[in-house]
């Protein structure tokens, strides 16, 4: 039973766990400062108690609570200052009555009611942190609270903006001291806000509609163009970043058909829309909806109306087909492998929280029509009631209630550090460490166990369910591949499948199952191609190009040299099936690697392949292990050419399915090109050796320019470099058999180094080089003497030069060179140059690509106005005048572009801007990378594959590709407002 009057002082241990090894001395520091004006921080201070061991523990482990309470003590005194539930209460009061002014129908201005909002958001999130931390109540609390203030926060937002149209006679409010009150404004929170599951750092999801007969509206056709600038307030005021912070973000394109439809509705028009082309992953929205704000009566009643569509009372085989595929759009492919800790994103992960919710939806969509009951929002309450309805065995609904509280905290602590918007564990030990402890744990080794524990118990749920499932949707049909003529029935089986030319899947087939391919010569390897050939129609059938995808499989087929591993392993690894149906319709280049070199499909057989993160240490074991042993200088190459294109394919799957985002694709793809030209260097440098000597006093350095220099190649990126040299400038020659002067002597090391990265082979090619940012481009020399590097980029070279010099990196070399070049590109950078000047360059320079290098459509994602360019621009732009900068830290070149505006951002861009640009980034990126992984050519969205598509819309989070459309126009139009207020001439 509740304690309603339970205070944080009155806890009896810190709830933190091992505090010993927690440093307060920071927050020790900064505690006694606020003393020496607030007696209560003073008083908590003078005695060893638990709640003082909590505060110094939840402070110094939270940087956000940190700072909160730094910049506003008053937060930690209210925190302290009695029973934390009344205090909640009035946190959400404070909120709910936010619109309210002295002056009764008088509207507050924006401002006004945004500081309202964003004290009480931050005296209840940081009241909520401590008393979870605390143990006084558990994640259901924490979440129901964040629900009920983010529902009063909106309601008296909506509450604002109709009075505020009232005064400006654009609505007719009935009753002034109740503005919602019957006015026909539908506001449903959607997710977990209306499941009262939100979560620590949530975006809150609303869909809004409204009844154009309400007497609230004069004039209908005045409404869409008034509700539509309401609404924009609305999310202005609720998440528009502020010296108070933010309240939530918010997010309307939960709405129909967000692409085309404006941001408020008709309820009738949405009806019409829900009944004739609502889609299936819509009704699994709506079941958690919620009317929390605007007219709530009429909320309730549209979602009465709307059940049918919801929870139908029959559901064909197609659609569960369908409900299926919710799940492959917006989760990585799983199946095999084990769980990592680090890294894992507890939300969208394998065995996070997204099954336990889809393992339930999927359960209702299916029996909700039939079983009233089980048309409930919440996850936990809904699990029991699977299990009382016998839908699912009762240990299993123990279970997963338990290992989704588990991973809500897990969640919640993670984004209690620092307020972000993220599901995924640290990487590093000392960050995930902080969650530990913040977990409760004494130690990550034995939260990294408690968590691999709940991760597995999910996966193994949701698995066993998706097994029983298949067996709802009954017998594929006649699937008859014998003789020489089309079986009648066959076709028609492959037809419903989803494939538009069903003779020429059967004569495929039946080459299969004739053995003319050397895979399926063996009796027993066909045998197992007949078991899983109608999962495997089954599964291709799902595609949208489903013909397609299957004959690339055949293609990989046709150049197997054996099949009956492979077929034994799919057949019992319907993930994995999934997995290369997955590369066969979504990434033609993929399919056509795995045509070419089979041998890059053998590092999936690895179960640990989605559990091990591509890191440099991992990458870095994999090559040596594979160059162990004597080899001569082309078998080296051919060692190096074979592992570069498994482990480019191998992250690359890793990309398709979710487990690494674009940038922990770039940095792999990064490390992976660093390893191989450093190996490369060392075998040119040998082989030079052997024919040539050494250099007296040489020396040699790989310097990484572009995506190289920054950790941000993509699949199909070339390489820039600059070769650099120096040598003892008394020698004349070099020692060996047949001597070179120093220029041809290093002039012969970068050929052979060139030649070795990108000579076509039987085994490929390792690169494609660039060498045109050396000094004076294609018509300087191909190896470039340090000095003379030196000299050039004080002296000769132009802006665009230095911009491109921000991201240089020494790649590998000598290490007395690397440490000289790396002060002289540094030194370089240090320089005080003429903001305005370097602004009217940069601007200049990307006014001239715009001429020059038109983007194709706005998915040409690297060169559209406020696109990748732009967002390297500003960084650059930042680098080269953070120098004159009143307060800048200093940034080493070739860092990633986020990193180099995480860090000198805020100098010169709002912090809300700085946000979008890191939106846009991200996105830019998750998108650029996956298309660079999946096609060779430009991304045509029309004949892009289906499920090339399906894949872009599940890395951004949206519905389809027209929201998606949608959010790249949105972010691109930011990004070049921001590129133009920042890059000012």
């Amino acid at each position: 039973m509740q304690d309603n009057q339970q205070s944080l002082k009155d806890i009896t241990a810190s709830g933190l766990r091992p505090m010993s090894q927690v440093d307060g001395k920071a927050v020790i520091s900064a505690l006694r400062d606020m003393a020496k004006v607030h007696h209560e921080i003073a008083a908590l201070l003078s005695a060893e108690t638990p709640i003082k061991n909590f505060i110094i523990g939840a402070l110094s482990l939270s940087p956000y609570l940190r700072d909160t309470a730094v910049s506003q003590p008053d937060v930690l005194v209210r925190a302290l200052s009695g029973p934390i539930r009344p205090y909640l209460e009035t946190c959400v009061r404070a909120a709910r009555d936010a619109w309210q002014s002295e002056d009764a129908g008088k509207p507050l201005s924006d401002g006004e009611i945004m500081a309202r909002l964003r004290k009480a958001k931050r005296d209840i999130a940081f009241a909520i942190a401590l008393a979870d931390l605390a143990r006084i109540f558990d994640g259901r609390e924490t979440t129901r609270w964040l629900s009920e203030f983010a529902g009063a926060a909106v309601s008296a937002t909506v509450d604002h903006l109709l009075l505020s149209a009232h005064d400006a006679a654009k609505l007719h409010v009935a009753d002034l001291a109740y503005p919602s009150q019957a006015s026909g404004i539908v506001v449903l929170g959607m997710g977990k806000l209306g499941a009262f599951e939100l979560n620590y750092s949530s975006d809150i999801d609303l869909v809004v509609f409204y009844d154009p007969q309400a007497p609230l509206i004069a004039d209908p056709e005045a409404a869409p163009e008034i509700f539509a600038r309401l609404l924009r307030r609305l999310i202005r005021i609720l998440q528009e970043r502020t010296g108070d912070g933010y309240v939530f973000r918010t997010d309307l394109r939960l709405r129909p058909d967000p692409g085309a439809t404006p941001l408020a509705i008709p309820i009738e028009a949405a009806m019409l829309y829900y009944e004739s082309r609502g889609q299936n992953w819509e009704r699994a929205a709506f079941i958690k909806a919620r009317p929390l704000a605007g007219d709530v009566q009429a909320g309730e009643a549209f979602l009465r109306e709307l059940t049918p569509f919801i929870f139908r009372k029959y559901l064909d085989y197609a659609a569960i087909a369908d409900i299926h595929s919710i799940k492959r759009q917006i989760h990585a492919h799983k199946g095999h492998g084990e769980i990592a800790v680090k890294g894992h994103n507890i939300k969208l992960g394998r065995g996070g929280i997204r099954e336990i919710e889809f393992f339930v939806q999927t359960q209702q969509l299916i029996a909700g029509g039939r079983v009233p009951e089980l048309r409930l929002r919440a996850t936990e309450p809904m699990l029991k009631a699977l299990a009382q309805a016998r839908w699912i065995d009762a240990t299993t609904a123990k279970d997963l209630v338990s290992a989704y509280w588990f991973l809500r905290d897990v969640e919640h602590r993670v984004q209690m550090v620092r307020d972000e918007q993220t599901h995924v564990l640290p990487t590093t030990d000392a960050e995930l460490k902080r969650i530990a402890y913040l977990a409760g744990f004494a130690d990550t080794a034995t939260f990294s166990v408690a968590l691999s524990r709940v991760l597995r118990t999910v996966e193994h749920s949701y698995m066993q369910l998706f097994e029983q499932e298949t067996k709802l949707s009954g017998e594929t049909g006649n699937l008859v591949f014998t003789g020489q003529r089309d079986d009648p029935d066959t076709l028609e089986t492959l037809k419903r499948l989803g494939f538009e030319r069903p003779q020429d899947i059967s004569r495929t087939i039946r080459t299969w199952h004739y053995g003319r391919y050397r895979a399926t010569q063996s009796a027993e390897a066909r045998e197992r191609l007949t078991e899983m050939t109608p999962e495997l129609l089954k599964v291709f059938g799902q595609n949208k190009r489903a013909d397609e995808a299957l004959l690339r499989f055949d293609h990989f087929l046709a150049g197997l040299p054996a099949g009956i591993q492979l077929f034994s392993l799919l057949g019992n690894n319907p993930g994995l099936l999934s997995l290369i149906v997955n590369i066969m319709s979504s990434a033609p280049r993929l399919a056509e690697i795995i045509a070419r070199k089979p041998h890059v499909f053998d590092g999936m057989l690895d179960p640990n392949l989605l559990a091990e993160l591509p890191t440099r240490s991992y990458l870095e074991e994999r090559l040596s292990g594979f160059l162990a042993g004597p080899l001569h200088y082309e078998g080296i190459l051919d060692r190096l050419r074979i592992t570069a294109s498994e482990q480019r394919f191998l992250i690359g799957i890793r990309l398709l399915t979710g487990v690494i985002t674009g940038a922990q694709a770039g940095q792999a793809l990064t490390d992976l090109a660093d390893l191989i030209i450093s190996a490369a260097l060392d075998a040119v440098r040998t082989e030079i050796e052997a024919a040539h000597g050494r250099f007296p006093g040489g020396a040699v350095a790989v310097m990484g320019m572009g995506k190289l220099g920054s950790h941000e190649l993509t699949a199909g990126s070339d390489v820039d470099i600059i070769l650099l040299y120096d040598y003892d400038e008394t020698a004349g020659e070099s020692d060996g058999g047949k001597p070179l002067d120093a220029v041809r002597y290093f002039t012969r090391i970068t050929q052979r180094l060139i030649s070795a990265l990108s000579a076509p082979t039987a085994e490929g090619v390792l690169y494609e080089v660039d060498m045109r940012l050396r000094p004076s481009g294609n018509k300087g020399p191909v190896a470039t003497r340090i000095s003379a590097f030196a000299k050039y980029q004080r002296e000769e070279a132009w802006t665009w030069e230095h911009m491109a010099l921000t991201r240089a990196r020494i790649v590998c070399g000598d290490a007395a060179l690397t440490e000289h070049a790396n002060k002289i590109v540094q030194d370089i950078l240090a320089q005080e140059r003429d903001a305005a000047k370097i602004a009217a360059d940069v601007a200049e320079m990307r006014e001239l690509i715009d001429i020059e290098k038109p983007p194709s459509d706005v998915w040409d994602l690297k060169l559209i106005p406020g696109g990748l360019v732009d967002m390297e621009f500003i960084a650059q732009y930042l680098m080269l005048v953070a120098p004159v900068m009143a307060s800048s830290a200093a940034v080493p070149a070739g860092m990633p572009t986020t990193d180099v505006l995480q860090r000198l951002g805020p100098a010169l861009i709002a912090p809300g801007d700085i946000d979008c640009i890191h939106e846009a980034l991200t996105l830019f990126t998750d998108l650029s990378q996956i298309i660079r992984l999946c096609l060779d050519g430009d991304f045509e969205m029309k004949d892009a594959p289906a499920g090339l598509i399906d894949l872009l819309c599940r890395a951004a989070d949206a519905p389809d590709a027209k929201v998606l459309e949608a959010d790249v126009k949105r972010l691109s139009k930011a990004v070049r407002r921001i590129f133009q207020s920042v890059v000012k001439p």
